[in-house]
């Protein structure tokens, strides 16, 4: 059974004081490394940690190693070490390379869905189909695959985490313009696909079982929020779709990850798309091997009753876990953009949904972009209700005309 726990950066997302919290309650060690003074740590984390190292850099590798050394040498030997964050996926491998921590991928073996063009290979392999790709490199080799796929085309980057400069390219011009950037990165170009994205979400055990899973619905492209800074929301299903279980299992297989969080994600069709499928169908986009991002995982707990933090904790400590499988709710995120005129304030709100919202905040301005910058997340045993509720808190002031 596994004791010492490192948890990287357990200050953010401020939600994630939960992780090392769950380990304690277990009556592990949760050894906890961040760059924030111990001062500044909100008392949740303070009482999280049975110990926390301040670091200059989490991106200095040598200050790293000299955290989890110290508390190799104080506590014996590491049995996990997670960040449960896409930035830190190759250097949280990194150490459990140099710590032999035989938990969790190491540096050989996390590239597999760590780059946007090796994850589309596991989907194929899960049997599932993936957008056309081409790496990207001369304007010459881009327009041969235009030639294949036509307009419009995703651009993104190879190794990126979610819709971050990411855009649409939808004529010549905006092609030409595109090789004419100077890109910090590899970025992969992709035939458009028709669809809305839904996500397949959970945790999967060390022998590669999962444990527990959900699903999410996502109505907008968060690629047009992003670049539009238009409104972020979004539900969790109480039933997972039966092709969306049986394509989502099938693929965490593939992928053979064990010890950890997963949120994989598809397009459904809502049209025919030659080589790819006929409407309603489903398509493999990319895969995040950590939970889905912002309030997500609360919104997991809100929907069933339960606490995916403990589940974690139990999984990596025991291998085994128990919880309440009833899913009694649909789950709602509604972010609101400063700026805009909304017509409910928050009274307004609480006044007729007082009984179904369970988190109302700011988002972190990291996130802002793609989720707003103020948001509802509320419960209802009703999709309808859930999706009357969307509507008001995005009613908009009427403009009177003087």
């Amino acid at each position: 059974m596994g004791r010492n726990f490192v948890f990287i950066s357990p200050t953010f997302p401020r939600n994630y004081y939960q992780f090392p919290l769950a380990w304690k309650n277990y009556g592990g060690n949760s050894l906890c490394i961040g760059e924030d003074s111990w001062e500044s740590l909100s008392p949740e984390l303070k009482a999280a940690c049975t110990e926390y190292y301040q670091v200059g850099s989490m991106e200095n590798y040598d200050e790293m190693y000299s955290a989890v050394a110290w508390f190799a040498h104080k506590y014996g030997k590491i049995d996990w070490l997670e960040s449960n964050n896409e930035y830190w996926l190759e250097q949280d491998a990194r150490l459990r390379t140099d710590f032999n921590i035989t938990s969790g991928d190491k540096t050989e073996s996390v590239m597999r869905f760590k780059t946007k063009a090796n994850m589309k290979e596991y989907y194929k392999k899960a049997g599932v189909p993936v957008a056309r790709y081409h790496l990207t490199t001369t304007y010459e080799e881009g327009k041969k695959f235009v030639d294949e796929v036509g307009y419009p085309l995703i651009v993104k980057p190879n190794g990126g985490v979610g819709a971050a400069a990411t855009w649409k390219i939808k004529n010549e011009e905006m092609l030409k313009d595109f090789y004419n950037q100077d890109l910090p990165c590899q970025y992969i170009m992709e035939e458009f696909v028709p669809g809305n994205i839904v996500s397949f979400d959970g945790i999967v055990d060390q022998d590669n079982n999962i444990v527990f899973k959900t699903s999410h619905s996502f109505p907008d492209p968060i690629m047009d929020i992003v670049n539009g800074q238009s409104e972020c929301w979004y539900y969790s299903e109480r039933v997972i779709p039966e092709d969306l279980d049986r394509i989502g299992e099938a693929v965490i297989h593939a992928f053979d990850v064990r010890g950890r969080f997963f949120h994989t994600e598809y397009f459904r069709l809502y049209e025919d798309k030659k080589g790819l499928g006929k409407k309603g169908d489903i398509v493999g986009l990319e895969v995040n091997m950590r939970p889905p991002g912002g309030f997500t995982p609360d919104m997991m707990n809100f929907a069933n009753d339960i606490n995916v933090y403990d589940i974690y904790a139990q999984m990596a400590m025991f291998n085994s876990v128990t919880y309440n499988q009833e899913r009694p709710y649909f789950c709602f995120y509604i972010g609101r953009r400063d700026g805009m005129k909304y017509a409910n304030d928050d009274a307004a709100m609480y006044a007729k949904y007082g009984n179904n919202i369970v988190m109302h905040s700011r988002m972190p301005e990291l996130f802002s972009a793609a989720m707003g910058n103020e948001f509802y997340v509320a419960r209802f045993a009703d999709k309808e209700d859930g999706m009357k509720f969307m509507q008001d808190v995005y009613e908009k002031v009427k403009e009177v005309n003087e």
